[in-house]
């Protein structure tokens, strides 16, 4: 698998477009958290550097051929004095896969609260795909071997009775990144997208499913860095015809909650049923 940096950088064509790098993959269909990634670079090289991303609202309207590059076309919607806005397309063969708009925020003061990070094992008590044979073959840890993903075990998960479905996984980047915080902002646009979908699967473990993503919206909300250990706290509230809702809060090692996710997922029965990957899921 390709790095991070690798995937983000992307190619100037002319103002406001930009192309994407092919990139290596397993999969059936282009990555949706590499479309979003990527659309996002396009959209930071195009605001002054006083703004930083504060959120990002994205569809999947194709699903994207992972052997073609894709072009991102940006809108400059708005340029504010504390807010800009931009629209990003994304194109391959003429036709859009995805869209997304973004907003950039200059940093204010205001109030301050955030809800306390879930009770969980440390990611050192828990198996490392890397080094684990049980985990070494498995075809989600091979295509984001990049990527240290670790899932709390569902017997040592604090549930809440009124929740339909909750999932919590720690994941880092292995190798060290670059310092700039918009780098790891990007990069987390790429990460949230690998597991999220999978947390409406919990309850429903051995039914083999078609998934897709659907939609994805992103808020940032405090400065973190990606190769170091965030915790990925997933729920599904509700899934239902051919449809699945999922939602995460992401916290980094001194419990402050620096994102929060929504994504809707499109999760129908397979009609060629193959055996599922418990709790991670692979979309195509």
């Amino acid at each position: 698998m390709a790095g991070i940096e690798e995937i983000l950088e992307l190619e100037r064509i002319e103002n406001d477009i930009y192309r994407g790098k092919t990139i290596p993959t397993n999969l059936m269909r282009t990555f949706g958290g590499q479309v979003a990634g990527q659309a996002l670079v396009s959209a930071v090289h195009t605001v002054d550097e006083r703004f930083r991303v504060h959120s990002l609202h994205g569809y999947f309207l194709r699903p994207g051929n992972p052997t073609e590059p894709t072009v991102f076309l940006v809108d400059r919607v708005r340029d504010g004095r504390s807010f800009a806005t931009r629209r990003v397309t994304g194109l391959q063969d003429g036709k859009a896969i995805f869209t997304m708009s973004a907003s950039f925020h200059v940093e204010d003061e205001g109030v301050v609260h955030q809800d306390r990070m879930p009770s969980v094992p440390d990611p050192e008590d828990l198996p490392d795909p890397a080094t684990d044979p049980s985990l070494s073959d498995n075809t989600f840890y091979k295509e984001w071997n990049r990527w240290d993903v670790r899932l709390v075990p569902e017997e040592k998960l604090h549930k809440s009775p009124d929740l339909a479905a909750q999932q919590r996984v720690w994941i880092r980047y292995r190798d060290p990144l670059p310092q700039g915080q918009v780098f790891h902002v990007c990069a987390l646009a790429y990460m949230s997208d690998m597991t999220l979908l999978g947390s409406a699967k919990v309850p429903h473990a051995g039914v083999a499913t078609q998934t897709a993503s659907l939609d994805h919206a992103l808020w940032f909300l405090r400065p973190f860095r990606s190769d170091e250990w965030l915790l990925y706290d997933q729920t599904s509230p509700s899934a239902g015809f051919g449809r699945a809702l999922t939602q995460g809060r992401i916290f980094d090692r001194d419990g402050h909650m620096v994102a929060a996710v929504t994504q809707e997922g499109l999760m129908r029965i397979e009609r060629d049923p193959v055996k599922p990957t418990p709790g991670l899921e692979i979309k195509s």
